[in-house]
């Protein structure tokens, strides 16, 4: 590990910046400093200027890999090397905001019928039951799960934020015969290596198995689950706060984007063209 880096990661670790952001933060000012074959301390604005062109015309980068270069580049300047004027001007472009992909209340049952495997069923379970992000849903432990309150405590969320999900009779009974069958010590979900949890790449893999078998007719994924869990709560009735808090948004805006893939509300709206020509109702005598 060079000096740099090591100065960088630690100014990360002193702000309470999550391990994903660190490495992720990490790795794209690696690969800057490939770009150039150069210390980023020996280079300036013109070459953070090139390079974020460069993602973009020549590497075509998503949005998601840019906007990580460009905080990871942000940091280092602003923070670890005091040079903020290397980045002064360089604006994070809008999002293009995509509607979430969905699964109906049918094809979710479709798709945990075909999970046998009791321990994989309760994983995929509590993904469903409480819209965790799936690094979440890894970190659980034992002590998080509140049966007496009916409550599971989601620590260190996105954000380094603390919060509780509720836990619902039917996936509190999942996770006791669960509990009686592996008899998990401090990890709920524990991985193959012994004391340790279950890795988020297992869960992708166990998702996308169950995904295929289910045979849906699109990929299945822990976050696809998420954003099933939101629209079903709103469908049912749950107001846009409550769901903007079980999920860990920090921004109502965010949660506000399930009303656009609701079809419930989408069908229930009536279309102003049958309001204008809507024959009305003859009254009795």
């Amino acid at each position: 590990m060079t000096e740099l880096r090591r100065r960088m990661t630690q100014d990360l670790k002193i702000r309470n910046r999550s391990p994903h952001t660190v490495q992720a933060y990490a790795s794209a000012v690696a690969e800057f400093a490939s770009h150039f074959k150069c210390s980023p301390d020996q280079l300036g604005a013109a070459h953070v200027r090139g390079y974020l062109v460069w993602l973009v015309e020549e590497r075509q980068a998503s949005w998601s890999k840019y906007n990580i270069a460009l905080c990871a580049l942000r940091f280092l300047y602003n923070v670890t090397l005091s040079r903020p004027e290397i980045l002064a001007g360089i604006q994070c472009p809008r999002k293009h905001r995509k509607l979430p992909i969905v699964l109906s209340t049918t094809e979710i049952d479709r798709f945990f019928s075909v999970v046998r495997n009791l321990k994989h069923r309760a994983i995929l379970m509590t993904a469903y039951g409480t819209g965790l992000r799936v690094s979440e849903l890894a970190a659980l432990r034992v002590a998080d799960i509140d049966g007496q309150h009916q409550m599971i405590r989601v620590r260190s969320g996105k954000g380094q934020k603390d919060r509780y999900v509720q836990l619902g009779p039917t996936l509190l009974g999942v996770l006791r015969e669960y509990w009686k069958a592996y008899r998990p010590t401090e990890w709920l979900f524990e991985g193959d290596r012994e004391q340790q949890p279950i890795t988020v790449f297992g869960i992708y893999h166990m998702c996308r198995k169950y995904g295929k078998l289910a045979a849906l007719g699109k990929p299945v994924s822990i976050h696809k689950l998420r954003h099933s869990y939101a629209t079903h709560l709103l469908e049912s009735g749950a107001d846009m706060r409550s769901i903007q808090m079980l999920l860990g948004h920090r921004s109502i805006s965010t949660t506000s984007l399930y009303t656009h893939v609701s079809q419930q509300r989408i069908s229930a709206t009536p279309c102003p063209l049958d309001l204008l020509y809507a024959k009305p109702e003859k009254t009795k005598p």
